[in-house]
C-alpha cells in the first residue's frame, strides 16, 4: 500500500480544486447559454438551489452521479461538460478560415449561434 507524502496530498487537492472552479465555471456558463436560473437548473437535478450554487462557485464537489443528467440539460457532451478536447480537432496542419469560425461560432451563446445558423441557412438555400 503506497502512503502519499503531504506534498503529493497537497498537489492533489491543488489540482482538484482547479479542476472543479473550472467545472462550475462551465457549468454557470453554459446554465446561462440555456437561459437556465441556478433554481431551475437545481429543480431539473432535483437538487436544492443553494447547492447547484455550490457547485458553480467550486465549494462543493459535483457528484459524479449528476453530470450525464447535467450534460444532457445543458445541451454538452460529457466531454465538453468536463472540459476534455475534443477528439475530433486530431487534423495536423493549420486550420481553415472555415473551421476557426466554427470554433468561434460554438463558443458562442446558443441565441446568437441560432441567429448565424438561421443565416446561413438562407445563404444556402435551406431553410426549415
Amino acid at each position: 500500500m503506497a502512503i502519499l507524502t503531504r506534498q503529493q496530498r497537497n498537489a492533489m487537492n491543488t489540482k482538484d480544486e482547479q479542476f472543479f472552479k473550472e467545472l462550475g465555471a462551465r457549468i454557470a456558463l453554459a446554465r446561462k447559454e440555456q437561459q437556465l436560473t441556478q433554481q431551475q437548473l437545481a429543480e431539473q437535478l432535483g437538487i436544492a438551489q443553494q447547492t447547484m450554487a455550490h457547485y458553480e462557485g467550486a465549494r462543493l464537489k459535483v457528484s459524479a452521479a449528476l453530470l450525464p443528467h447535467l450534460a444532457t440539460i445543458l445541451h454538452l457532451t460529457l466531454d465538453e461538460l468536463l472540459g476534455l478536447p475534443d477528439k475530433r480537432a486530431t487534423k495536423r496542419g493549420p486550420t481553415s478560415r472555415l473551421e476557426q469560425q466554427i470554433e468561434i461560432i460554438s463558443r458562442m451563446p446558443k441565441t446568437r449561434q441560432k441567429f448565424v445558423t438561421e443565416m446561413l441557412d438562407n445563404v444556402i438555400g435551406k431553410t426549415e
